[in-house]
Formats: C-alpha cells, sequence, structure tokens
C-alpha cells in the first residue's frame, strides 16, 4: 500500500506563494487518484483540488479544482519523483489550513467535485496565511 507524506507548508504574506508536496513510497502514486484536501480549525474538510490516476477516464476531465481555488492553484505530479505538488498563489488569509493529500486506486469523474473518501492519507502540512 502506498505512504504518503507532505511537505511544503509554512507561514507566508497575503499574495504569496506556496508548494507543496505530496511523496509517496511503498507503490507508484501515478495508479491513483489523488485528492488535496484542507482542514481550518471549526471547518469542515474541503477538498481543493484533485487529479485522476493514470490518463484518467476518456471523455472527463482529469484534474479538478474547487470554486475557492480554481485559477491560483495548480496540482501537478512528478512520476520521476513519485510526487503531487499544489502550487498555490495568491494566498488568502482564508486559505489558512492543514494541507494534507489523499490516495485510492480507484477512478473517478470529478464531475461533482473532488471525492470526499480516500483509502489513504497523509498527515498534512500547515499552511497560515497572515500579515
Amino acid at each position: 500500500q502506498v505512504q504518503l507524506v507532505e511537505s511544503g507548508g509554512g507561514l507566508v504574506q497575503p499574495g504569496g506563494s506556496l508548494r507543496l508536496s505530496c511523496a509517496a513510497s511503498g507503490d507508484t502514486l501515478k495508479d491513483y487518484s489523488l485528492v488535496w484536501f484542507r482542514q481550518a480549525a471549526g471547518k469542515e474538510r474541503e477538498g481543493v483540488s484533485c487529479i485522476a490516476s493514470g490518463d484518467g477516464i476518456a471523455g472527463y476531465a482529469p484534474i479538478g479544482y474547487a470554486d475557492s481555488v480554481k485559477g491560483r492553484f495548480t496540482i501537478a505530479r512528478d512520476n520521476v519523483n513519485n510526487t503531487v505538488f499544489l502550487q498555490m498563489s495568491d494566498l488568502k488569509p482564508e486559505d489558512t489550513a492543514n494541507y494534507f493529500c489523499a490516495a485510492d486506486p480507484r477512478q473517478f469523474t470529478f464531475q461533482n467535485g473532488c471525492p470526499r473518501h480516500l483509502k489513504f492519507r497523509g498527515q498534512g502540512t500547515q499552511v497560515t496565511v497572515s500579515s
């Protein structure tokens, strides 16, 4: 089974950027659908971005974003290093949260947003946006 470790979080000023990494071991991450979630104190978990396994399902977008981050966040795979990145730009105080990645060998269409329940997850990395 796959193990996931996130890194790249920290303190950043509003308008700044961060790149989060989700590094996998134990299996090939490109064979898993992956979601970046965030959870702020006192709030529900939110799936902010998702990426399909392999080439995805024919006819469906292989990447999804929550409306709250669309145009500011970019998800991408680095298959050589068995990692998925989340590039975050134009960060806002409301982006402050613990960010974690989750993976599942199933395929999803993302038609109704990023899937909420995946089999494996990491511990997370804290992102704080504050001046």
